[in-house]
């Protein structure tokens, strides 16, 4: 038996023990939670509570009701007819009754579109079914290494990975986004014959729809999961980093050089192993002298100093006994609660160690004791969140066990709570001016200033081009600050002549990004520990030649900083990222649909990166609906064409709107 009722504020259905609920949530939106036998209201999740009530119509008439939110109407569907009378719903344009996504049964008997097998203790394998559509373009779900920016077909684990960062978010060429409001393990199926979201372990199906053109649909993405803080003005010049500045002296050299050679330069960072023992959280007095004199230093200079933050606690630490005692560690199913192996100082050999549990408010509060008093003290203000997936080895989900519930349920929020640590420990403060640095993002991260990067990537042109991609995606799941490893993470011989090509032509894209880091482990390489350093990789380590154009980049990028605030500002206020794919802005060109390899900084900047060793042209096609000029010749192009464009090695093809007034040449 199957009943569908009107509720307060949606629609409410009950069958065969599962409860579907539908509510407004926010303008041209819905969220659907589907239980078995009850709606709970307090599993972890992305979504803010909805603005107040909105004017909505639902209506039921037997077995069929429907809800009008806007541009977005749902309509829930029983079939008297069918023994497994199991109500199937679907999302329609309002104005025009199109529709935009439905149910499809995987089988007309069994199973439905919905299906919890179940694990015991109110725990299922949860699928939810959705119908195929052969014109689909689908985009978002976090940062993936695949190199393709229409994700249609492919089928995408949800998990946190070192470069594969899951945001369960996706946008569709049909009319509508549509959030996996679940942190739970599993995967997102896109195939041709349906869309199947399948979580490994979990208590309910929990997913929010909304409608409109992109724009409209990335910005109610943000009112639904959280906008941006404005990023501070000094964020949005030049970062420089390596695999490791071993000391203090060193560090100041490296910052006294710049400005000897009159380079600009806003952040450098202290990567990992400047500490005493891992899960310290402090600089060890022998390489790090005098942290405050150092920070006082660099502030004289305009520049600010990032300090790597791992979220990983050695039995060595100081810390470690009593965050074990009261809880405050990750812990596990069976098993020791140790979770990688690392090598400390002090220690010769690889030992196990320990998580703190971001999901815990007492943990996230420890942690930012100690950095609080061992850092933010000093003056430090900004922070690299590295290895926050978090970095387990090996990834056994289902052994952790987090204080916001098992691991295969919650795993994926860890890195969204571990920037909420920082954050809440800067609004403790009254200190709204914070930068996190993270290696992974989970749906909302975006609202506690969580900088998202692209992870420890190769150091080759495959692995440019798909950062292309990744980066465009990222901006669709909601992430507005984004940035590589210029020059790749993995490698790279500063000697190599296809690798100075290589860094000079990722510089000139990283330029364009929302960030703009050096950073990488170049050669040679040494044995992993903490004596390692990395090899050369300041902006003269790669030849005069390359140093020439790098320098020149520098200079652009300081020209473009204006421009780029604006285009922060706006993406704290309305949600519409800086970087992003053409069909953002141009949605009624198809062309901007299929163009992976071109992006927008903004509304007035068309980027065409050199991804190709020894390439000095490519095709360029500009989206429809306005004109173009170059920004380097001044050459006016019609809005629709393609063409090669030059690409000499001192520039990449770039391209302002017509009638736009943003000047890049010097």
């Amino acid at each position: 038996m199957t009943a569908i009722r009107g509720t307060e504020n949606g629609i409410e259905v009950s069958s065969h023990r599962q409860v579907l609920r539908i509510e407004p949530w926010g303008a041209d939106s819905v969220r659907v939670r589907i239980g078995q036998g009850r709606i709970v209201d307090d599993l972890p999740g992305a979504l803010l509570p909805p603005p107040p009530a909105q004017a909505v119509q639902a209506t039921v008439d037997g077995n069929r009701a429907t809800l009008v939110n806007g541009e977005l109407t749902v309509v829930v569907h029983i079939d008297p007819g069918e023994a497994e009378s199991e109500a199937e719903v679907a999302f329609r344009r309002t104005s025009t009754g199109a529709e935009l996504l439905a149910e499809e049964r995987a089988h007309f008997w069994w199973p439905g579109p919905r299906l919890f097998q179940p694990h015991g203790n109110g725990f299922h394998r949860i699928e939810q079914r959705f119908r195929g559509y052969d014109d689909e373009r689908v985009f978002g779900l976090g940062q993936r290494t695949h190199g393709r920016l229409d994700q249609k077909g492919l089928v995408l684990d949800l998990v946190q990975r070192n470069a594969e960062v899951s945001i369960p978010f996706l946008l569709s060429n049909r009319g509508y986004g549509l959030l996996w409001n679940s942190p739970a393990v599993g995967r997102v199926e896109l195939a041709t014959n349906g869309t199947r979201w399948v979580a490994d372990s979990a208590r309910q199906i929990d997913y929010w729809v909304t409608t409109g053109d992109p724009a409209q649909i990335l910005c109610r993405y943000a009112d639904a999961t959280g906008h941006a803080p404005m990023l501070p003005e000094w964020a949005t010049g030049f970062w420089q980093s390596k695999l490791r500045y071993k000391t203090q002296d060193e560090l100041l050299s490296v910052v006294r050089e710049h400005k000897r050679r009159g380079l600009p330069m806003s952040v450098i960072i202290t990567d990992f192993f400047h500490w005493t023992h891992l899960g310290d959280w402090k600089f060890d007095p022998a390489e790090w002298p005098d942290p405050t004199g150092m920070v006082k230093e660099l502030d004289e200079l305009g520049v600010k100093l990032m300090v790597s933050i791992w979220p990983t606690v050695s039995p060595l630490s100081e810390n470690y006994r009593r965050m074990e005692a009261e809880g405050l560690l990750v812990g596990t199913e069976s098993g020791v609660p140790h979770h990688a192996p690392w090598k400390d100082k002090g220690f010769a050999v690889e030992m196990p160690v320990a998580f703190y549990d971001a999901t815990n408010p007492r943990a996230r509060e420890f942690l930012w004791s100690r950095v609080k008093e061992n850092y933010y003290d000093l003056g430090v203000r900004a922070f690299w969140l590295d290895a926050c997936e978090p970095e387990v080895r090996p990834l056994h989900p289902g052994n952790l066990a987090f204080h916001a519930g098992p691991g295969n349920e919650v795993f994926n929020l860890y890195p969204r709570d571990s920037a909420l640590a920082f954050y809440e420990g800067f609004a403790a403060q009254g200190d709204d001016e914070m930068v996190l640095l993270t290696r992974s993002a989970w749906a909302g991260s975006q609202r506690y200033g969580a900088a998202l990067w692209s992870g420890d990537i190769g150091a080759t042109f495959d692995s440019l081009r798909r950062q292309v991609r990744a980066g465009l995606n990222v901006a669709v799941s909601g992430i507005p600050w984004w940035t590589t490893d210029i020059g790749g993470f993995h490698g790279g011989d500063p000697d190599d002549p296809e690798f100075r090509e290589l860094i000079v032509r990722w510089f000139q894209f990283n330029a364009f990004c929302p960030l703009f880091r050096l950073h990488g482990y170049r050669d040679p390489k040494v044995e992993f520990g903490p004596e390692m350093t990395g090899g050369p990789n300041e902006v003269w380590s790669f030849g005069p030649e390359a140093y020439e154009h790098i320098v020149a980049v520098l200079a652009l990028r300081e020209r473009l900083r204006p421009y780029l605030a604006e285009q922060l500002a706006t993406a704290h206020r309305s949600g519409l990222p800086p970087m992003r794919p053409l069909f953002v802005d141009f949605p009624d060109d198809p062309s901007a649909w299929e163009i992976d390899d071109e992006f927008l900084l903004g509304p007035d900047l068309l980027v065409a990166p050199i991804t190709e060793y020894g390439a000095r042209s490519r095709t360029v096609r500009l989206p429809a609906g306005t004109g173009w000029v170059d920004a380097w010749t001044g050459t006016a192009y019609e809005g629709g064409s393609a063409f090669t464009a030059d690409a000499p090695l001192d520039r990449i093809p770039v391209f302002r709107r017509d009638g736009a007034n943003v000047q890049l040449r010097p």
